[in-house]
């Protein structure tokens, strides 16, 4: 990747994705794109495709995800995976429409 290349890391405030930014940071990239689950609902396929048409990252990193704790995840299973299916589902479809080089 060109150092100044727009880069996008969707889950950027969690574990994995707090530790890609530092990553890239660390290796020189500074052109890193990140929005809060206020700013992007990435369950929302409209708000999704604006942000790709407007931002236009050259690659994506997808580490977001909803997450709760093992009682959560054990009680609301089927909401966890249908929300993280619909977000993954919108990242991978607006980075294709909008010429991403790797997601």
């Amino acid at each position: 990747m060109d150092k100044k290349a727009k880069i996008y890391v969707a889950g950027h405030r969690g574990m994995v994705g707090s530790a890609i930014v530092r990553e890239l940071q660390r290796q020189g990239y500074n052109n890193i794109l990140t929005r809060t689950h206020q700013e992007l609902d990435l369950c929302r396929q409209a708000d999704v495709e604006q942000f790709f048409a407007q931002e236009q990252p050259e690659y994506v990193f997808l580490a977001a995800a909803k997450v709760g704790g093992i009682a959560a995840n054990s009680e609301a299973l089927a909401d966890f995976m249908y929300d993280n299916i619909i977000l993954e589902m919108n990242v991978i479809n607006s980075a294709w429409k909008n010429g991403c080089k790797k997601l």
